[in-house]
């Protein structure tokens, strides 16, 4: 699936029915000690799930942070409102939105950035991810005879240049993971860029393409009805959404590669406010109706400390150049 339209695309029911419930408990309440007012910027749309759980964090925090509002800056492919984030004063009233496409791919996706991604944020915490998997047309899947990763890998490797894969495009989730699939597995796939993940889940449904690396939340109904198959989970451990299901690390050593996103504030933001929106955010994401909120969106609470974070960003982002630049993929 796409990155840039990941927000927009998976899990949309749920999202706007999650919308619709924050609606009846307004996000922009305040805390009665607090005059100032926060601002989460979201570098995407509303309406998609990095959307929604930034405004159950807002909902979560106000009792301890006061008002906060979510500003959406779509653009860029998230570019436009990260930017923002880096740019503003740092004293702890803007926040924003750090996601795996506007911290780890776009810088090696776009020839030019308006900010660092390494440099120009001090991390809060990391707030969510949620697993892609490698799914298969279950009639294809039947008719080759394919029913784990191995038989995946077997047949690649015996029948060389027979399979494709579909994905949103060229750099999305789905290219990227497919690529880094091929170079660990030493096969060989033909990757076909469709213009959007449903286009791209639509020629898997109708057996255009032999295989895609699609988001759980998109992929998850298709799986429980038996059109798709699912053969492994692209992050390092099994998903609890489906347990059954292996991961493509315990076939492939160290293979990892999912959607996340967390909270970032401008790089000069004093440590000590750093640690009170750690402090907040983190009992937010760990409390029990936060949680429920986001298994219904098939996302993962990870919250961490601010090194935690910022250690693995900066792993992302090395990740990322070396993927990247081996797929080829370029946006302008």
């Amino acid at each position: 699936m796409n990155l840039k339209t990941y927000p927009l695309l998976a899990a949309r029911s749920l999202a706007l029915g999650l919308l619709a419930a924050l609606a009846l408990s307004p996000t922009v309440a305040s805390a009665q000690t607090s005059t100032k007012v926060m601002r989460i910027i979201v570098p995407y749309a509303p309406g998609g799930p990095i959307d929604v759980t930034a405004r159950l964090m807002a909902e979560r925090v106000k009792d301890t942070l006061g008002t906060v509002i979510i500003e959406n800056r779509p653009g860029g492919g998230g570019n436009i409102g990260a930017d923002l984030v880096a740019k503003a004063a740092p004293d702890g009233l803007t926040i924003g939105i750090a996601a795996v496409a506007t911290h780890a791919i776009n810088p090696w996706l776009y020839s030019k950035m308006p900010f660092n991604a390494a440099t120009d944020f001090a991390p809060i915490t990391q707030m969510l991810r949620v697993p892609n998997v490698l799914v298969m047309n279950a009639d294809t899947a039947a008719r080759l005879n394919i029913n784990s990763l191995a038989d995946l890998i077997k047949y690649a490797k015996a029948n060389p240049a027979k399979l494709n894969y579909g994905s949103g495009g060229n750099g999305s989730a789905g290219h990227l993971a497919g690529e880094m699939f091929k170079k660990d597995a030493g096969i060989f796939a033909l990757h076909i860029p469709y213009n959007g993940g449903n286009p791209a889940q639509l020629a898997l449904l109708s057996g255009q393409v032999d295989f895609n690396f699609d988001n759980l939340a998109t992929a998850s109904a298709n799986i429980k009805a038996g059109k798709l198959k699912a053969l492994a989970v692209t992050t390092a451990t099994r998903s609890a959404a489906l347990p059954d299901v292996p991961a493509v690390a315990e076939t492939l050593k160290g293979f990892a590669i999912d959607t996340w996103w967390g909270l970032v504030a401008p790089a000069a933001t004093p440590k000590d406010v750093v640690a009170k929106l750690n402090q907040a955010f983190v009992a937010a994401l760990n409390s029990p109706e936060a949680k429920t909120r986001f298994a219904a969106l098939l996302a993962e609470p990870v919250a961490s400390s601010p090194e935690q974070f910022g250690a693995f960003m900066k792993a992302e982002l090395a990740k990322y150049e070396k993927v990247v630049k081996a797929s080829g993929a370029r946006v302008d």
